[in-house]
């Protein structure tokens, strides 16, 4: 068991990485944001970018269902219902970031809440903005759905996340057996606190 002192060192110490990721995603989602303003401000009623001739280009779309296109089928009340579940998504992930251990072991789990978080938030923005999503990246070749870096940010987090769920699934449970731990340490010494008084 921590003493008292051990676990407000602890504690201060997830705060600072909770800060710390919280600091990666408002960049990501800056980059994000910044990249769609400038191709809105070139593209948006105007030709797509060719870069490679039938296989890729920047095009302009403005998306108004969910990533990749997903959503076209369901009504407006659905697309809402995303919406608020967004919202507690990234309250959830916000929560999660101030309760990850700042050990090295655990890196690829901060990694995710990162990329889920900065993704969520990217294309909320548009959303409450816009109304649509701005998505550019068109792969012409295979006619992918076109997409977006928070897109991209959003895939990579959930392929970190199967892979390191796979490979190092033991550490994922670990995180969770010490958070249920420290909380029935945290309840025993409130029980003594008050037995004390």
């Amino acid at each position: 068991m921590f003493s008292s002192k051990q676990r407000t060192e602890k504690r201060g110490l997830e705060v600072k990485t909770g800060i710390k990721i919280l600091t990666v995603t408002f960049f990501l989602v800056l980059l994000d944001q910044i990249v769609k303003i400038i191709i809105a401000a070139n593209l948006k009623g105007r030709d797509p970018l060719v870069l490679i001739p039938n296989v890729f280009e920047f095009y302009y779309y403005e998306n108004p269902f969910a990533a990749f296109n997903f959503g076209k089928q369901f009504s407006s009340v659905f697309l809402t219902l995303v919406l608020i579940l967004t919202v507690c998504f990234c309250a959830f992930l916000i929560i999660v970031s101030f309760h990850i251990s700042n050990a090295k072991k655990y890196w690829f789990i901060r990694l995710v809440v990162i990329l889920f978080l900065a993704g969520a938030i990217g294309n909320f923005i548009d959303r409450v903005i816009h109304h649509y999503v701005i998505d550019f990246f068109y792969f012409v070749l295979i006619n992918f759905p076109i997409f977006n870096i928070a897109d991209i940010y959003v895939v990579s987090g959930a392929i970190v996340f199967v892979v390191t769920a796979l490979f190092r699934g033991s550490v994922y449970d670990e995180l969770l057996s010490s958070r249920k731990k420290k909380s029935e340490a945290s309840i025993e010494e409130e029980k003594h606190n008050d037995g004390s008084c």
